[in-house]
């Protein structure tokens, strides 16, 4: 857990990083955190993933290099959004641990709030969801690189918070969220 550095306690920006298999929930979790923050009053910017990656990451594939650079080009728009005290949800696979590393040290060099949030759904479950499709494709043959079915995905160690999306609501897994949000540091986010 990064704490701010030398800011003052009213500061409010950080990132809160959601990374997990396709299909796991992060984006609906973020999407409804962001609900939720900004009836708050809080600034929130959500940083999807898919998104991002057709906008600012559109010239890079899937292989390991590629993926290591698209993470840390997320995270870097996401330290510099939140240093200027808007609170970042960022939901993206980010399937290697040396990737989220260095995002969660370049917040920590900047003295920007870090939360890293594993949303911990089984593969199985994701493959139900198949909200886009992929594991239909990759089952079929149509597509490779799938992380969780035929590429890895490094499950986070020690995130801030690990949540199993498989056995509760979405409305019970942005609650967790938010929770462990303000216990953890009443002056973020």
């Amino acid at each position: 857990m990064t704490e701010p550095k030398g800011r003052p306690t009213e500061w409010q920006g950080g990132t809160v990083w959601l990374t997990g298999l396709p299909s796991a929930g992060k984006t609906t979790i973020a999407v409804g955190l962001a609900e939720r923050l900004r009836a708050e009053g809080r600034r929130v910017q959500v940083l999807d993933g898919d998104e991002i990656r057709a906008e600012l990451s559109g010239d890079l594939g899937f292989s390991k290099a590629d993926r290591d650079t698209n993470v840390r080009r997320i995270g870097y728009v996401a330290g510099l959004l939140a240093a200027h005290g808007v609170t970042v949800l960022v939901p993206v696979i980010a399937p290697y641990a040396v990737s989220r590393e260095a995002v969660r040290d370049q917040h920590a060099e900047q003295g920007v709030p870090y939360r890293e949030v594993h949303v911990a759904t089984p593969v199985g479950i994701c493959a139900d969801r198949d909200v886009k499709g992929l594991y239909a494709r990759q089952a079929a043959g149509e597509i490779s690189g799938l992380t969780g079915a035929d590429d890895p995905y490094e499950v986070p160690v020690a995130p801030d918070l690990r949540v199993h999306t498989h056995d509760r609501t979405t409305e019970e897994s942005v609650r967790q969220v938010h929770a462990v949000l303000t216990e953890r540091a009443p002056s973020w986010p």
